[in-house]
């Protein structure tokens, strides 16, 4: 009777040790196997206030006066071909401290014979919405041969040329240029007149009165990049020159786009206004 159980003791010895090294050979496949990541998280919506701005916005003009105003987006003359939602008035508004720091860039700009230009300062939500809608609507595209020549507009969004939301609508964010000082005189644009890319040389786009950035302001291509190394000579210079006196003073480029600059000391980094670029939006 013991002869007839060895076999049977082994046979289960040698069941129990294949289930042992079936077991141990799964539990290593699985500590190699990277868990499945998580979904990204999405977006939060920006926090909107309004319908008034804080106390401590300004119009740009009652801090300085030097710096001349080009308010595109109140006018025909951007990327949409029309006045855009919130810009009832041509105003540059900004938080003072932003306005302040820009103060400082200008009197350094005009102590070398330059003075800033600016194109869009706070931007409501209700334009960058507007913004979104129009890129919903492709049949718009009657701007597309100045502001955006060689990028489908589709791609706009992608590829960081308009943002939704944007630092615009926090107050301490602006779009800007150097101009020479006295500016030379800058013709109106009529709309429905004939579009240059907005890439083309200095001279032949539209005679804005800045120096030479190497492309218009709002022009959507890598050109317009504030590294691009397609870009050399006076254009490069002037960049740098901008970037420089905006560094000084505490303000951060966005790379995609020359004229784009940030103030990094901003007083409201998660708060998005939708107030009208109005004077009686400023207490």
């Amino acid at each position: 009777m013991s002869s007839g159980r060895r076999p049977y003791r082994a046979a289960r010895r040698a069941v129990g040790r294949r289930l042992v090294a079936v077991l141990a050979a799964a539990a290593a496949t699985a500590g190699c196997q990277r868990p499945a990541p998580s979904p990204p998280a999405p977006t939060p919506s920006p926090t909107v206030a309004g319908p008034r701005a804080p106390a401590d916005f300004v119009a740009l003009s009652d801090v300085d006066a030097s710096i001349n105003i080009d308010i595109r987006y109140a006018t025909a003359h951007n990327f949409v071909g029309r006045p855009i939602a919130g810009y009832p008035e041509p105003l540059c508004l900004l938080t003072r401290p932003a306005a302040e720091a820009l103060h400082r860039v200008q009197a350094a700009a005009l102590a070398g014979g330059r003075s800033l230009k600016v194109y869009d300062c706070y931007r409501p939500q209700r334009a960058v919405d507007d913004f979104v809608a129009w890129a919903k609507r492709p049949g718009e595209q009657q701007m597309k041969a100045e502001f955006y020549p060689d990028v489908a507009k589709t791609k706009l969004f992608a590829e960081g040329y308009i943002g939704a939301p944007t630092a615009h609508s926090r107050g301490s964010t602006l779009d800007l240029t150097l101009v020479p000082v006295p500016p030379p005189a800058q013709p109106g644009y009529v709309p429905g007149q004939p579009l240059v890319a907005c890439t083309t040389p200095a001279g032949r786009r539209f005679p804005d009165n800045s120096v030479d950035m190497g492309t218009g302001f709002d022009c959507f291509d890598p050109l317009a990049h504030t590294a691009d190394p397609q870009v050399t000579g006076a254009a490069r210079a002037n960049r740098e020159l901008l970037r420089r006196l905006m560094t000084a003073q505490g303000f951060e480029n966005y790379p995609r786009e020359w004229w784009h600059y940030r103030f990094t000391a901003e007083p409201y980094p998660k708060t998005y206004f939708d107030f009208p670029v109005a004077r009686s939006s400023l207490r």
